[in-house]
């Protein structure tokens, strides 16, 4: 149970975190200043310090480097104590284990640092075995160039022996690149270490530089986590260096351990300036949730492709306005877009439908094409539509189209309305002339529609027909004005007067999701949707629920989910603050936000 070390905010597996001292650390930080270790007892025997609150005591201990053999850790392991300080404890990335601490340091950092596939092995080995609320610290490997991947990958504190060494060896740091001083006409930094002339600049002055380039690049990750946008910063920051490379891929392989540690929604844009960022979390995810869960109840209508637009959401762009001035609501407007795949238009405001932005430059690459291709395949195999009207242009668009056509496992045809640009007048009349005699839908069924899709989004596979009943069966009305649509149930007796019924839920237009009521959760937890559930103690939660306080939390609960809170006393509804599982194995933080709560 960790009593000095919580986290605030999360990015991926990126934590901005605090270090409860005297004097507070926000982490990721360098551990330098406040690390005090009490020594190995490889050398001594060694008592277990007093320790203090303004220091991170490293406990006795005894390190084993990479290859170490099982009896051999077996047979030297160190039984921790139980103290009542700030402290750290030494273990490796083989046989990672709780034993109480504040923070973990892994003796064979410099066993795997280096080494992609090793380095990722390390790290999500550690995680799974520690708890959530305790920093993970490693020594002795640490650079300006890549402290912004161990951050990432969720690394919380680090020290400057690396950098400092490299420096006393004529080694001069950046963000970016290593040079041997030697090769240095000027000083390309403005550090205190490097204002002088470059012929007084020592190497002295060179190993202060170093820790003044980790410790700024420390700072700008730090920015990075608050603003939500260290992934953004990391695709350009690994290109530095071929191992960053490949522990970058290795970590986009590894789905479970970043989809887990990553918010279902965030104000920060994702930029699509990099093929990696097809391999983005937010960016499966949505693709996953659109082909697995999204449930097409426009049945009557025919499919209509159209291209993205730069404006978000699509339909306040120009060119969706008069793709709708032509499609008239006679067919089920599915948007075409790199790096996401397909948006119907019901999800056009769910992250990250509406929160990206694309380099454009009208090429589209073989990675794009292949990615979207199979969303629309995938797509297409879930959703049935009598005939698909592929409104696109020629250059990406149209060979998608062409290729998810010719697959044998699609069985629908396609029509092309696009001649020359998709908003020149002979295309829109072509558009126009080819939903003829398609009946249209009305303003109530897109609007039920879009409620239920959210739900099915948001919460699982045929959530929306089990909450609001499925088309023809509705039981509920909306109000309000698209995007911002209330709904509620469909029982006058059970509303204020000149209210169609309980409230369930209003539709938040900036996340595109769905902020349930108390009486909407009560119908939640009553009907056949999946049920993202938070059980805690005997209390009354007001305000939020600490994680303290947690007894139970589904596993498939997300930062950023709708969840259903109950207890002995309580019965509440919010949004979670963590992921599920870090609620249960947390002692520290805000588990979930409350929004609404019902003593019972």
């Amino acid at each position: 149970m960790t009593e000095y070390f919580e986290v605030h905010e999360r990015d991926g597996a990126a934590r901005l975190g605090e270090l409860r001292l005297s004097d507070p650390v926000t982490t990721p930080a360098l551990a330098d200043p406040f690390l005090a270790d009490a020594g190995s007892l490889w050398a001594a025997e060694r008592t277990v310090p007093d320790g203090d609150e303004g220091a991170l005591t490293v406990l006795p201990h005894r390190a084993f480097p990479a290859g170490t053999r099982d009896e051999v850790r077996e047979s030297f392991a160190v039984d921790h104590p139980a103290v009542e300080f700030p402290s750290a404890a030494v273990v490796d990335s083989e046989t990672p284990r709780d034993v109480g601490a504040d923070a973990y340091v892994l003796a064979d950092a410099s066993g795997f640092v280096g080494h992609g596939e090793a380095f990722k092995e390390a790290i999500v080995a550690a995680k799974d075995a520690l708890p959530a609320d305790t920093a993970l610290v490693l020594s002795g490997v640490a650079t300006p160039r890549n402290v912004a991947l161990l951050a990432y990958a969720g690394v919380d504190l680090v020290d400057a022996t690396l950098a400092r060494t490299k420096g006393t060896q004529g080694m001069y740091c950046t963000a970016d690149a290593e040079h041997f001083l030697e090769d240095l006409e000027e000083l390309p930094c403005a550090c205190p270490a490097c204002a002088k002339p470059r012929d007084e600049f020592t190497r002295e002055d060179c190993a202060d530089h170093n820790v003044n380039a980790l410790r700024a690049e420390l700072r700008r990750v730090r920015e990075r986590i608050r603003a939500g946008r260290l992934r953004d910063y990391i695709e350009g920051q690994t290109r530095h260096e071929q191992w960053l490379t490949a522990a970058f891929r290795e970590f986009d392989d590894q789905w479970g351990y970043l989809e887990e540690r990553t918010p279902l929604m965030r104000d920060a844009e994702v930029t699509a300036a990099t093929s990696e960022t097809l391999d983005r979390v937010e960016i499966r995810r949505f693709a996953d949730r659109v082909t697995s869960r999204y449930q097409n109840r426009f049945t009557d209508q025919p499919l209509v492709l159209v291209p993205c637009s730069a404006t978000k959401p699509y339909s306040d762009s120009q060119s969706h306005g008069q793709f709708h001035d032509a499609i008239q609501w006679r067919g089920h407007t599915v948007s075409m877009t790199s790096p996401i795949g397909v948006v119907p238009q019901e999800l056009e405001t769910t992250y990250p439908a509406q929160h990206y932005d694309a380099v454009v430059t009208g090429d589209w690459s073989e990675d794009e094409i292949g990615f979207v291709s199979e969303v629309l395949r995938r797509y297409l195999e879930r959703n049935d539509y009598s005939r698909v009207i592929a409104h696109v242009p020629e250059d990406g668009y149209r060979e998608i189209c062409e290729r998810v056509e010719a697959n044998p496992a699609i069985d629908v045809p396609f029509e092309y309305t696009c001649v020359g640009h998709p908003t020149s007048d002979e295309s829109l009349g072509e558009l126009n002339a080819a939903l003829q005699g398609e009946p249209a839908y009305s303003k109530r069924e897109r609007e039920h529609n879009t409620v239920r899709a959210l739900a099915d989004y948001l919460l699982g596979d045929g959530a929306g027909d089990d909450l609001f009943g499925g088309p023809g069966e509705a039981d509920i009305r909306t109000t309000g004005r698209y995007p911002k649509l209330q709904v509620w149930g469909d029982d006058p007796d059970a509303g204020r007067e000149g209210e169609p019924g309980e409230q369930l839920a209003t539709m938040v237009p900036q996340y595109g999701t769905l902020s349930f009521t108390i009486d909407g959760a009560r119908r939640w937890v009553e009907s056949d949707a999946p049920t993202k559930r938070v059980e805690i103690d005997p209390f009354v939660p007001h305000g939020s629920v600490l994680a303290p306080g947690v007894v139970d939390a589904d596993d498939d609960i997300r930062v950023g989910d709708e969840v259903v809170i109950e207890g002995p006393k309580a019965f509440a509804v919010g949004r979670a603050e963590m992921s599920g599982p870090e609620m249960v194995s947390s002692t520290r933080g805000v588990a979930s936000e409350v929004r609404h709560v019902d003593e019972t």
